[in-house]
C-alpha cells in the first residue's frame, strides 16, 4: 500500500536470497519470529518488537530459519537518515505498526495513506513522562478527509471508535476534539454527513428509498423525517 512518502507492506522472510542494496530507505519492524540480518557486515537480529533502518546503498542480507514476519516500509524520505542511530526497539512506532497490520487488510483504510509519515513521527518521538506528554503538539484532524472517508461508509452503522481509529485517537479523545473543533458531538457530525449525502443523492434524482439505503437510514420515512428536522424551512438549494 503506497502512502504519502513510501510503500508499506507485510512481508514473510525465510531462506536467504543473497545480499543486495536499495536506492531508498528500508524500515523493518519485527512482528513474529526472528530475522537474522546483516547490514554492511554488521549482524543484527530482528525479533518481535525490534526495528531497523537500512540506509540507501547499504548492502544487506537476511535469513529466517523458522520464518519471520515484518512490517516493511520502503521510502525515499530523508527524515529516516536521522533514525539510523535510534534505539532498536522504537516502542511507539511498533504500537502503530501493529495497528497498521490490521489496516492493511482493509481495502479502504484512510490511515494507510499517512502511515509512512506517522511511522517516522512515532519512531523519532522520545519517551515522555505524563507532564511532558501534556505539552506535545496536538496532531491536526483533517475533517474534510475524514468526511470523505465517512461518506464512502454511510451505509454502515459507523461507531465513534471506527471514526476515531481513522485519525489515530481513542474514542474519548476523538469525541472531545470533535466537540471542540466542530461544535458538534460525534453523532451529530456523522448525522450531518448522512443528511448532506442524502440531499445530494435526492438532488441527482436518486429515489428516497435508495438514498435511505445508501446513507444508513432504516427506512425512507426515517430519512424524510430526519431531513425535515434538519432543514425545517425546506432543503437548501
Amino acid at each position: 500500500m503506497r502512502g504519502v512518502h513510501g510503500s508499506l507492506s507485510l512481508r514473510h522472510y525465510g531462506a536467504s536470497h543473497g545480499s543486495h542494496a536499495h536506492d531508498h530507505f528500508q524500515v523493518l519492524l519485527g512482528l513474529d519470529g526472528v530475522l537474522e540480518l546483516e547490514v554492511q557486515g554488521r549482524g543484527q537480529r530482528i525479533g518481535a518488537g525490534d526495528g531497523c533502518v537500512i540506509a540507501p546503498g547499504e548492502r544487506h542480507d537476511f535469513e529466517a530459519r523458522s520464518g519471520s514476519c515484518c512490517l516493511v516500509l520502503d521510502t525515499a524520505d530523508k527524515g529516516w537518515a536521522r533514525c539510523a542511530s535510534q534505539p532498536a526497539r522504537p516502542d511507539q512506532a511498533l504500537a502503530l505498526a501493529r495497528y497498521l497490520v490490521h489496516a492493511l487488510q482493509q481495502p479502504d483504510a484512510m490511515p494507510l495513506h499517512y502511515a509512512p509519515t506517522l511511522l517516522l513521527d512515532a519512531w523519532r518521538a522520545p519517551s515522555l513522562g505524563a507532564a511532558q506528554c501534556s505539552q506535545r503538539p496536538v496532531r491536526l484532524i483533517d475533517w474534510q478527509q475524514l468526511a470523505d472517508w465517512a461518506q464512502r461508509h454511510l451505509h454502515e452503522p459507523l461507531s465513534v471508535a471506527q471514526l476515531a481509529a481513522q485519525v489515530f485517537l481513542s474514542p474519548t479523545q476523538f469525541a472531545a476534539r470533535c466537540r471542540r473543533e466542530t461544535g458538534q458531538s460525534v453523532m451529530q457530525w456523522l448525522r450531518h454527513q448522512r443528511l448532506v449525502q442524502a440531499r445530494q443523492l435526492r438532488a441527482s434524482g436518486v429515489s428516497v428509498t435508495e438514498a435511505a439505503l445508501r446513507c444508513g437510514y432504516q427506512s425512507p420515512s426515517a430519512l424524510t423525517a430526519a431531513m425535515r428536522r434538519h432543514w425545517p424551512d425546506g432543503l437548501p438549494a
